[in-house]
């Protein structure tokens, strides 16, 4: 089971929000915490493709390794990222529908080490504040352009 999802609507076509969504180097407009999103791997985004995410988080920098690691075009991907034993999987489903594109997120959050476990409630629910409302960013920035 999914520690947090989100589902919206975007009047936009499948393919216009999957190629947003997918282009990881967007993440800093729809995730506030993300400062930046640098590709390490070279060619097409895909499956294995590698990126380093900054974030600011409590006042500093704090780095993770983010992989492509399922990656359906204009149907769905799913990204992997570790930062310091804190993996979280974000699993995002496009669907074409009459009003534009359904678009559905799961997230999933694990720990490593005990003092993690301890406080895993704690870290989803700090997660869920900074990433939670991406699908909402991304309406805002492919419906505000009209």
């Amino acid at each position: 089971m999914a520690d947090f999802s989100a589902n919206i609507i975007i009047e936009r076509p499948v393919e216009e929000v999957f190629q947003y969504a997918s282009s990881m180097e967007n993440a800093p407009q729809i995730m506030p915490a993300v400062m930046d999103m640098e590709k390490l791997t070279d060619g097409e985004t895909g499956v294995g493709s590698k990126f380093k995410e900054t974030r600011w988080i409590r006042g500093k920098n704090v780095h993770a390794d983010v992989e492509i690691i399922k990656f359906e075009p204009n149907r769905s991907f799913t990204t992997r990222s570790n930062s310091n034993g804190l993996v979280t999987i974000y699993e995002y489903e496009f669907e074409e529908i009459v009003e534009g594109t359904q678009v559905q997120l799961r997230a999933f959050v694990q720990t490593k080490g005990i003092k993690m476990w301890l406080t895993r409630g704690y870290i989803v629910k700090m997660i869920k504040e900074e990433d939670g409302g991406q699908l909402r960013c991304l309406k805002e920035a492919l419906e505000d352009g009209e």
